[in-house]
């Protein structure tokens, strides 16, 4: 009774913890990952208030957010938008790979972590925080920008490369050798073929299967499903994760949107736990070490991906100004990045600390850049600005995560 006490107001204290940090980073307009880290880090190992009697279901919620962050940005697609992304899309999302997974790379492999850590912060400073660039894309009423349908494309892109890169990331881990990656990958490839297929052809029977009128009942089927394929993907080393992604692109229409907003407050809160979590696993006395690596990844990709949104945007025809805000708003990192870091910490501890500190830049640098990239370059070239806003082309509001 006595640890059931003490976890109740453990849990207690972490979630009023949660909503008051959330509420003043509504306040001062910013995202609150970084102050949910932040917390994580402060009761975590090594930090200010160790908490132990909730550690353990502070986890297993932690695997629950994974899963309803990427079920909920499976619901903002259909599988016919996915597929008209990709055929356009793609040589931005080359460019996009090639610029930003390289200095991961290339520096998990300078520190001396192995091939295997390569692989890892590759995806850690590839992936751009959907979340915080819907919310930056809100505030600074951009979305119905020229640039704006290039910056969601490339987003798109890098969801579905995660369908891909996970898997591979989860064998890797794992161990296993060439034939046993090219297994999985096949797997993970044949089962994303698949659903699109399954959802482009009889989308809406699957649909119809899981509607119902009663609230209550869809959000029991709905995340009954998504949990239970989740943990299908999870046996067949598929990755948890891509299973919730999968489930969001099969559901669509009125399921979807119901779904999605019966979902919301639990995938916001659930979310919350897992950076928590992250930052409760990380010692803040680790993170001192890697912030000079931190720090200059952290600058060599914001250059990065504002060179990726600049060339999107001009294949797009988008003028000289639009590039630099295209690019500008790609900078921000966030909850992909904290996923595949939580996966490999298993191999190489350091990755956790290192990217909590990477997200924490630029989760705080990627609205400013979102904002004054554009001017900045205008100043310095002397170049024209066009336009900030194209009323004939109103855009949908990006997947917020």
């Amino acid at each position: 009774m006595h640890n059931t006490a003490t976890m109740l107001i453990e849990l207690g204290a972490i979630i009023l913890a949660l909503g008051l940090l959330g509420r003043l980073a509504g306040r001062v307009g910013f995202s609150p990952v970084p102050l949910y880290l932040l917390a994580g880090l402060a009761f975590g190992h090594g930090g200010i208030l160790p908490l132990q009697a909730s550690e353990e279901f502070t986890a297993v919620g932690a695997e629950i957010g994974v899963i309803l962050l990427l079920l909920m940005l499976g619901l903002e697609y259909s599988a016919s938008e996915l597929v008209t992304n990709l055929k356009t899309q793609y040589p931005s999302g080359a460019v996009d790979f090639v610029l930003n997974a390289v200095p991961g790379a290339v520096a998990a492999l300078i520190l001396g972590w192995g091939p295997v850590a390569a692989v890892a912060l590759a995806g850690v400073t590839w992936i751009s925080s959907s979340g915080v660039i819907a919310k930056v894309l809100g505030d600074l009423r951009r979305l119905g920008n020229r640039e704006t349908p290039v910056v969601l494309g490339v987003l798109v892109i890098e969801d579905l490369a995660m369908a891909v890169y996970l898997p591979i990331l989860t064998a890797v881990l794992a161990g296993a050798g060439l034939a046993g990656g090219s297994v999985t990958l096949l797997i993970s490839l044949g089962t994303v073929g698949a659903v699109l297929y399954v959802a482009l052809r009889h989308g809406r029977l699957i649909s119809r299967a899981v509607s119902s009128d009663n609230a209550e009942m869809l959000l029991l089927v709905v995340l009954g499903l998504t949990l239970l394929v989740a943990g299908l993907a999870q046996e067949l080393q598929v990755s948890a994760a891509v299973g919730a992604f999968l489930v969001g692109i099969a559901l669509s229409g009125e399921v979807a949107e119901g779904a999605s907003n019966l979902l919301t407050p639990l995938r916001d809160l659930f979310a919350a736990v897992f950076f928590v979590f992250f930052g409760l696993s990380t010692d803040p006395a680790d993170i001192l070490p890697v912030l000079v690596p931190a720090l200059l990844l952290a600058l060599v990709t914001t250059l990065t991906k504002i060179a990726t949104g600049w060339y999107a945007a001009r294949r797009a025809g988008i003028k000289g100004a639009g590039r630099w805000r295209a690019g500008g708003t790609l900078v921000a990192r966030g909850e992909f990045s904290i996923v595949i870091a939580g996966l490999a910490v298993g191999v190489e501890p350091r990755i956790g600390p290192l990217a909590t500190a990477y997200v924490l830049i630029l989760v705080v640098v990627g609205p400013l850049t979102a904002r004054w990239t554009e001017p900045l370059a205008h100043r310095l070239t002397g170049g024209p600005t066009d336009a900030p806003v194209d009323a004939e082309r109103p855009t949908p509001e990006p997947a917020k995560v």
